[in-house]
């Protein structure tokens, strides 16, 4: 009896199935391409299929480029390729329930199910409705819309994340305008435009001089977005790119910047109107996407090297991270003091504050935490949403929104 079962194949299809795997795993949303499956097929040609235990890594080799892709990699293998307890795997899967907080391990169970074609759920439809309806699928979810409103990006299917993205695009940022020492026409200002009043005496010919007066113009604030690609904020910083392409587009002077291990710019590439298309020049552009993370020492840089040219004109600050920094560097406090001090308001959105027993006991987030203004999750279309509401306020509100949360 051989060591290693292929599915409705002999072991002369092996290069054939290793393709179909290689599908099923991108269906699942893993970054699989063509010089994947051809790196599997060599690799396999090198190493043989003779144990079933060398033939797993050998395609994980391949396949693994990260480490949270592992237990989705060893879910859909053992499935395709006929693990003795295929049918128990299956039907768990299948079998409805109700619950408050999935487990992790269903996050990665709702994606093979959707690759494999056995009851995914369907995108939530996003058109206007007159009425909510409710609605009950076979995963028992009460009214899709609303579900996917509250829906952690991580458990999300790759249906339900291509419609979280059309909600994103339709997102906006109501930043409050900052006043500004330019004056504009005002005939209430307390300012008196000299310019203005001297050409309407040239103009009366009388004895009266009308006095034209002026107030200082307010103007949105410059946005500088900076937003943490590494390993364990990968998926949040993808879709919260989306929400940044959308604010490029409908706004001026936004300024985007990645950083993980290093610290890149990617402003003129969301520029480009075509998400996929402006999406595809930042994934060309950046080097270090889920790998480690620097936080101490990219602020540095950015201090260093971006602060005066982005920071100017009341710039307000939004920090995507959750602050667990592998370097442990000793200077994160101070950057972070530094920034603060250069920016007119400091916001932090962080996907840890999901937890709702979230206690700051990391030494990155202690460190971080005394230096911002607002404190705010970022984990779902809802958190975004919120975020939009509480920028929308005066700043004493949001402040003691800050206080109260």
């Amino acid at each position: 009896m051989s060591l290693l079962r292929m599915p409705e194949a002999s072991s002369g299809r092996l290069a054939e199935n290793v393709l179909h795997f290689g599908r099923v795993l991108r269906a699942a949303g893993m970054p699989v391409g063509t010089h994947q499956v051809l790196a599997a097929l060599e690799a396999l040609r090198h190493a043989g299929i003779g144990r079933r235990e060398d033939f797993y890594w050998t395609l994980a080799s391949v396949f693994i480029d990260r480490r949270e892709q592992r237990e989705l990699f060893d879910q859909a293998f053992h499935m395709f390729w006929r693990d003795p307890d295929l049918l128990g795997r299956i039907l768990h899967m299948m079998l409805p329930r109700v619950e408050g907080l999935q487990p992790e391990r269903d996050k990665a169970n709702r994606r093979l199910q959707e690759a494999f074609g056995r009851g995914a759920p369907e995108a939530p439809r996003l058109e206007q409705q007159a009425e909510r309806e409710i609605e009950i699928d076979a995963l028992l979810s009460f009214s899709s819309r609303e579900l996917l409103q509250r829906m952690d990006f991580e458990a999300m299917t790759a249906a339900e994340l291509a419609a979280a993205r059309q909600l994103i695009a339709r997102l906006r940022l109501p930043l409050r305008e900052a006043r500004t020492r330019r004056l504009a026409p005002d005939p209430r200002g307390r300012h008196i435009d000299r310019r203005a009043t001297l050409k309407a005496a040239i103009a009366s010919y009388g004895d009266v001089i009308p006095l034209r007066r002026a107030a200082p113009l307010r103007v949105p604030p410059p946005l500088v977005i900076l937003v943490d690609i590494s390993g364990s904020m990968s998926r949040y910083a993808r879709m919260f790119l989306h929400f940044v392409h959308a604010l490029s587009n409908a706004r001026r002077r936004v300024s985007v910047l990645l950083f993980g291990t290093r610290l890149t710019p990617i402003t003129r590439e969301l520029r480009q109107r075509d998400v996929d298309i402006a999406l595809e020049r930042v994934s060309a552009r950046v080097a270090d996407w889920a790998g480690g993370t620097r936080i101490g020492i990219c602020l540095r840089d950015f201090n260093r090297l971006w602060s005066r040219r982005l920071l100017g004109q009341n710039a307000c600050v939004l920090l995507l991270t959750d602050g667990l920094d592998r370097e442990g560097c000793d200077c994160l406090a101070a950057e972070m003091e530094r920034l603060h001090k250069s920016c007119r308001q400091l916001i932090w959105l962080n996907p840890l504050l999901r937890y709702d027993g979230f206690e700051p006991r990391a030494a990155g987030i202690l460190a971080m935490r005394p230096h911002v203004d607002l404190f705010l999750p970022a984990h779902n279309l809802e958190s975004l949403a919120e975020l939009g509401r509480i920028l929308a306020q005066p700043v004493a509100a949001q402040r003691e929104e800050a206080r109260a949360a």
